[in-house]
């Protein structure tokens, strides 16, 4: 399906229409892969960096900086499994309905976190209920 580039999804059109699904699976691609490119640029950055640094303290911050970026690329890892997973929802029909209510999830929601799988009062809920039960 061909759409334009300035398409923005908006309430006023039918939810989750051929055009809109588009829209948030070619959303959902682009972020994928630049996630799969900033992970490949990390693997080949930790491979050439081989050379061990000399003095102590360098080396010490060389292993926190390798560190980090490995916790923020498991990170990452883990956001690829929840898009793939909203890709999946966009091919079964799902995407963008709440797993709690089952009613569709805002517009402006979906754009800010396309790969959102409640509704702002399901998740609140939720998050009260895991504050809630974290203090016991």
């Amino acid at each position: 399906m061909k759409i334009s580039s300035k398409y923005r999804p908006s309430e006023k059109e039918p939810f989750m229409s051929a055009k809109m699904r588009e829209y948030f699976r070619r959303k959902l691609l682009s972020w994928r892969d630049e996630l799969l490119r900033e992970s490949s640029e990390t693997l080949n950055s930790l491979q050439e960096g081989g050379a061990t640094e000399p003095d102590l303290a360098d080396r010490a911050s060389l292993e926190t900086d390798r560190s980090l970026e490995l916790r923020t690329r498991d990170r990452e890892r883990k956001l690829i499994a929840k898009i793939d997973s909203a890709l999946q929802r966009i091919e079964d029909g799902t995407y963008g309905f709440c797993e709690e209510t089952m009613e569709p999830i805002s517009i402006k929601r979906l754009e800010a976190r396309p790969i959102a799988t409640l509704s702002i009062e399901a998740q609140e809920r939720h998050e009260r209920m895991e504050r809630t039960h974290r203090d016991d």
